[in-house]
C-alpha cells in the first residue's frame, strides 16, 4: 500500500490535511490512545509472501496494522513505513495504518483452492498486540479463520493483551501447530522506558510468559536485540535468562541488534540524547553498515552459551542468530575474547556481515 492521492473524509478530526491512504475509510485520534493518528484502511490481501530467496522458517506473514505505537527505537521495522511516504522516525510511533477489514480478506484468502496451508508468522513487521488492538479485535477472527482453515501459524509479541486470546489459541493449537514468542531484551525498567517507551514493562511480559505456560502452551523468548555496552553485560543476560525460565519459558534465541537504514541514524540519535559516551563507539562497532563485525558476534556468543546452560535451556535453544538473510552461515563454537572483556575496536572497523549461524532461530 502507499498513499495516493483521494482526499481525507472530511469531518475525520486528527485525520492528516493533504494526505491519504490507498483504500482509506477514514483517519482520526481517540483518546484512550493518546498521541497516535488511526488511518482505518480496506485491505486487498492479508497474507504477505516473502521473498524466494528468505532463509526463514515460514514464507507468509500476516500483519493487520503498519507502524508501532510501542516506539523502540532501535525498531528494525521503522523502514517500512517509508514505503507510505511516511518517515521512520516519529511517522512510524504516531501514523498507524489498521487494516480493518483484514480478517475477512484473509476468510477469503484462505479458502482459495490455491493456498497451500504453509506456515503464516504474525508479529514480523510490527507488533500485533500493541494497544490499538484493544479497540480494534483484529486477532481473535484472524487466529479463528488460520485454525479453521488448517493454517499452522506463530504470534511474536510484547504485547500482554494476548492473553485475552488464550483460550482461541488453545483452542487453535487442537487444530494446527502453533507458536508463541515473547519479546524481551531490556530488564531495567528505566533502560526500558526510555529505549521503547510504549512498550509494556519487563515484569508484564514475564507474567505473559507465565499466563501461556499455565494455558498449556509453549512460549519461546527472543532476547533481542542485545545492545552494546547497555544489555550485553554478564549480569543484565544472567538476570534476563534467570527471570525467563523462572517464569517457564521454553527457549531462547539471542540476535544482536541490527541498525538498517533510517533506524540507525534514529537510535543513534536516541543514544546521543540518553548515552552521548556511547555514541563514538557505536559508530566504530558498526561501521558504515547495519551489522555488529563477527568479533563482537563471537564474543557474545562465548557469554550467553553457559548463560543459556546455566538456566536450564537446553541445546536446542542455545542459539544465537544474527539476521536471518545471514542464517546459513558458520556458527562459532567459541568466542574470540574472553568473557567480561568486550572487544574494542579500532576506528573504522566493524560493519561486516555476519555469517555464524547454521540453523533457524528457535522461537518456540
Amino acid at each position: 500500500m502507499r498513499w495516493d492521492g483521494q482526499a481525507v473524509v472530511a469531518g475525520d478530526g486528527g485525520a492528516l490535511p493533504g494526505l491519504a491512504l490507498s483504500g482509506l475509510l477514514r483517519s482520526g485520534r481517540t483518546p484512550d490512545l493518546a498521541g497516535g493518528t488511526f488511518h482505518q484502511v480496506a485491505a486487498k490481501s492479508a497474507p504477505n509472501k516473502g521473498p524466494e530467496a528468505s532463509t526463514m522458517p515460514f514464507r507468509w506473514t500476516v500483519n493487520p496494522m503498519r507502524g508501532c505505537l510501542h516506539a523502540c527505537a532501535y525498531c528494525y521495522a521503522r523502514p517500512t513505513h517509508e514505503y507510505l511516504d511516511l518517515d521512520a522516525g516519529r511517522d512510524f510511533e504516531t501514523q498507524i495504518v489498521v487494516k480493518t477489514n483484514v480478517v475477512e480478506v484473509l476468510r477469503a484468502e484462505l479458502a482459495r483452492p490455491s493456498w497451500r496451508r504453509e506456515h503464516v508468522a504474525l508479529g514480523t513487521n510490527t507488533d500485533p498486540y500493541q494497544r490499538p488492538e484493544g479497540r480494534y479485535g483484529l486477532m481473535p477472527g484472524i487466529i479463528d479463520a488460520l485454525a479453521s482453515s488448517g493454517t499452522p501459524f506463530s504470534i511474536t509479541t510484547k504485547g500482554p493483551l494476548l492473553r485475552r486470546d488464550l483460550p482461541a489459541l488453545v483452542a487453535a493449537a487442537q487444530q494446527v501447530p502453533l507458536g508463541i514468542a515473547v519479546s524481551l531484551a531490556v530488564l531495567d525498567p528505566a533502560l526500558q522506558q526510555s529505549v521503547e517507551p510504549g512498550t509494556p514493562l519487563p515484569r508484564a511480559r514475564l507474567d505473559l510468559i507465565r499466563a501461556v505456560r499455565d494455558a498449556g502452551l509453549p512460549c519461546g523468548v527472543f532476547v533481542a536485540p542485545v545492545m552494546p555496552w547497555l544489555t550485553d553485560s554478564e549480569e543484565h543476560l544472567g538476570e534476563l535468562l534467570a527471570a525467563l525460565a523462572d517464569a517457564g519459558a521454553t527457549g531462547a534465541t539471542v540476535l544482536p541488534m541490527r541498525l538498517r537504514g533510517s533506524v540507525k541514524p534514529w537510535f543513534l540519535r536516541w543514544l546521543a540524547q540518553e548515552r552521548p559516551d556511547l555514541v563514538a563507539r557505536y559508530r566504530r562497532l558498526y561501521g558504515r553498515g547495519a551489522y555488529v563485525p563477527v568479533e563482537y558476534q563471537n564474543w557474545l556468543w562465548a557469554r550467553v552459551r553457559p548463560l543459556l546452560a546455566a538456566h536450564g535451556f537446553g541445546t536446542g535453544a542455545e542459539r544465537l542468530v544474527g539476521d536471518a538473510r545471514l542464517a546459513m552461515g558458520e556458527r562459532p563454537e567459541g568466542g574470540s575474547y574472553p568473557a567480561g572483556s568486550m572487544p574494542e575496536l579500532a576506528p573504522g572497523a566493524g560493519g561486516g556481515a555476519a555469517t555464524f549461524e547454521v540453523d533457524q532461530p528457535v522461537l518456540f
